[in-house]
């Protein structure tokens, strides 16, 4: 069954409506379920499919002449073309009269195997695309490949594509599609978790507890998540080792580049390399306070929920999963899930935030939502504040968020309303976000108030 992926599909097949020449370019990291948005787009058309493989330029050929041969429905023995470009040329002649796909997943390796062939194609478009129909559709896992090799300005093919698609993974509502036996507090863990990569969620089984899901597919050595961190960065970088070492060092704290440098034991230039290619695998974020652009105050945080789950709890109990005590593990890692789900709680609620956003629901149209750390010169102490979100140099949308047991008390709201207060926004509205609901006191001083709104988890999830 396919899940989402709603807009794209309709922006492809409005594409394709068009019948005159179209180019989209599709990328995003390994596992993000960009080949399955191919597969669901084609689907009743027709279509020739080719996928690259890491191999020799002749065994590309030879797979391209044998997906045409299939096409034109020929039998026998496929007649191997005696080049890319004239394989390109039979597909472009294919399309002189009739809407036909041509899609090449795993673009970079037939690129890489046959430096040529960008510029081949580069040169049939300009050639053609006036009297084609051809749809033409490149897709890659190579990040840097694609955004260089086929969207940079250097490429051969720069300017030619007439659409791009950047994939990336589910937010949690598009998630939860996946599953219809979890409870709702049992989604937003799983989310926690694995995140929003499609490949992640199809690992997770609704009919067991998510305890039985740590266990058996993220904590037992010999399952499928529990070494995908691992066999990724394999497939994307070099010096494995060293963006190992960087992710870690995130992970237990070390959020600035100069405490990353110390615990890596690399030069700052060295590191500043790995977490720019980390930031475009979709690994790793940069944060820095709103409305500010200070790069002394800027933190890199992990981004992919089962990286930051992998690395929060794997790593200092890797040897009791390797000697098969994983239920003495789990029991540890379940005392910090908590405070883990900490930050995933205030993801969803800023998803939660721009959904409302999107449909005129909040009290004034945002264009930028944050989070904002600082110093409180009334208090002289370093504060936080969960979401910032400015509607106009006067109004502004300031949040909480807590995933706790006990109900949000008023102590809480009067925090916010006072961290408000440090900003020069004349019109204010606060988000008070509450896994657990709210005390009575907070939501008759919310009433009085008049500017505040409670939203409970059960809330959200009823309305996503």
């Amino acid at each position: 069954m396919f899940i989402g992926r709603e807009r794209e599909l309709k922006k492809l097949n409005s594409l394709y409506s068009t019948d005159i020449f179209q180019f989209p370019v599709i990328y995003g990291r390994r596992r993000v379920g960009k080949t399955a948005l191919i597969n669901e787009f084609i689907r009743g058309k027709d279509a020739i499919s080719f996928t690259g493989i890491e191999s020799t330029a002749l065994q590309n050929l030879e797979n391209l002449s044998h997906a045409i041969h299939r096409y034109v429905g020929g039998v026998g023995e496929a007649p191997i073309y005696s080049s890319f470009q004239s394989a390109l040329e039979a597909i472009f002649k294919l399309s002189e009269n009739k809407r036909l796909i041509f899609s090449i997943d795993e673009y970079p390796y037939v690129a890489k195997a046959y430096k040529p062939f960008s510029s081949v194609l580069q040169k049939l478009i300009d050639k053609y695309k006036d009297n084609s129909q051809l749809y033409l559709i490149l897709c890659g896992s190579s990040m840097s490949f694609m955004e260089e090799q086929v969207l940079g300005y250097k490429s051969p093919l720069y300017g030619r594509r007439t659409a791009q698609f950047k994939i990336l993974p589910f937010d949690f509502a598009e998630s939860k599609k996946y599953f219809k036996n979890f409870s709702d507090e049992d989604m937003a863990l799983i989310y926690g978790i694995v995140g929003g990569t499609p490949q992640y969620l199809l690992q997770i089984n609704d009919s067991l507890s998510v305890e039985d899901n740590i266990k058996e597919n993220v904590l037992d050595p010999n399952s499928y998540l529990f070494e995908e961190p691992a066999n990724l960065l394999k497939q994307e970088v070099q010096k494995a080792s060293l963006y190992n070492a960087i992710i870690s060092a995130i992970a237990t704290g070390s959020t600035k580049i100069s405490e990353i440098s110390v615990k890596v034991g690399e030069t700052t230039s060295a590191c500043a390399i790995c977490l720019k290619k980390l930031l475009m695998l979709g690994i790793i974020k940069k944060d820095t306070p709103f409305k500010e652009d200070s790069t002394k105050k800027t933190i890199y945080l992990i981004d992919d929920n089962l990286f930051r789950f992998w690395y929060r709890f794997v790593p200092q109990n890797l040897s009791l999963l390797q000697n098969g005590m994983i239920d003495v593990a789990y029991n540890s890692i379940s005392t910090g899930m908590s405070t883990y789900m900490g930050m995933v709680f205030e993801e969803i609620c800023k998803q939660y935030l721009w959904r409302l956003n999107r449909t005129s629901k909040t009290p004034a149209t945002f264009m930028e939502l944050g989070r904002w750390w600082g110093n409180d010169p009334k208090e002289k102490k370093q504060v936080e504040i969960d979401m910032i979100a400015e509607c106009d140099k006067d109004t502004a949308i300031f949040g909480e968020c807590k995933w706790t047991n006990e109900k949000v008390d008023t102590k809480v709201l009067d925090t916010l309303l006072y961290r408000s207060s440090l900003f020069a926004y004349n019109n204010v509205y606060l988000y008070l976000f509450s896994k657990s609901g709210f005390t009575k006191g907070c939501v008759e001083k919310a009433d009085e108030l008049g500017n505040v709104t409670l939203v409970t988890f059960q809330d959200i999830m009823n309305n996503i």
